[in-house]
């Protein structure tokens, strides 16, 4: 039976590997991931739990709703309105998107404050000295010979 054909690996799928599995990368994957379903989290905070609140405080007006026609006839909805090929300005989806912006960058913000207050306490610490080089040891080895040879001070 004849040895079996090896395939020698590209270089390009070496360094794709390499560039894979180093750990910024990994790390920014894990945030983005983090962070769509963060996103996930805001969206639902402002359509499910601000939208409301606020239609209610200015008359019941249902907020992520509130839409200018420019062309075409006004339909009941939002999207009712665009499937009817009119022209419309999104003022709810607007303001809707600047609060889940806010809100997003409100959180940013303080886990960039909190990360920060922990790196500065990091760098803080007391480190450690470094050890002495081999010629730096040599020479204490000397010292302390020398100073076992003299005659104890009177």
């Amino acid at each position: 039976m004849p040895p079996p054909v090896t395939i020698a690996e590209p270089a390009w799928l070496r360094e794709f590997k390499a560039f894979i599995m180093r750990g910024n990368v990994i790390d920014l994957a894990v945030g983005i991931i983090i962070g769509a379903a963060f996103t996930a989290i805001v969206a639902s905070v402002v359509e499910d739990l601000i939208n409301p609140i606020i239609g209610l405080l200015i008359g019941g007006i249902d907020f992520s709703n509130l839409f200018v026609v420019i062309t075409g006839q006004r339909q009941p909805s939002l999207e009712a309105t665009r499937q009817g090929g009119a022209a419309v300005l999104a003022i709810g989806k607007f303001i809707n998107a600047v609060i889940k912006f806010a809100i997003v960058a409100f959180a940013v913000f303080w886990l960039v404050k909190i990360l920060s207050r922990f790196k500065a306490k990091e760098e803080a610490k007391p480190s450690t000295p470094p050890a002495p080089t081999p010629t730096e040891a040599l020479l204490t080895e000397i010292r302390d010979e020398l100073r076992g040879q003299r005659p104890p001070a009177a």
